[in-house]
């Protein structure tokens, strides 16, 4: 048994952030199209986050630095950001000495206690 697919645009969660996935090494004439890319699935999604796989062969340099501040800003004017998923280290250690912060998916946020770690206290300690 079949049935014909329902009008209009299939239903999306709008928690479930959209994915993209740009190959590495990207060129600077495909940022463009990149940002249109993310500008649409920021649209059609409605979720104000698209997630940036950054994966591919050899290490991320400065034109993947480049392309991800491109995302962010067309992100941002767009109402929405971008999160990284499961960047290599070495992406992490360029964006901090190029001084771009990116939300990374997996990461524990500034100033807050990484899940599961508790701080012992010696009873009549004073609280801190």
């Amino acid at each position: 048994m079949s049935y014909a697919h329902p009008p209009g645009l299939p239903i999306v969660d709008a928690k479930t952030p959209a994915v993209l996935v740009p190959a590495r090494p990207v060129t600077p004439d495909e940022a463009a199209g990149l940002c249109a890319e993310a500008r649409a699935l920021l649209v059609a999604t409605g979720a104000g986050v698209v997630l940036v796989e950054v994966v591919g062969p050899g290490p991320p340099g400065l034109g993947t630095v480049d392309v991800l501040a491109r995302l962010e800003l067309t992100a941002r004017r767009t109402g929405g950001r971008i999160r990284l998923r499961a960047p290599a280290p070495g992406l992490g250690a360029l964006l901090d000495l190029v001084g771009l912060r990116f939300e990374m998916e997996g990461q524990v946020e500034q100033r807050e206690p990484a899940l599961g770690v508790q701080e012992e206290v010696e009873p009549g300690e004073p609280a801190v």
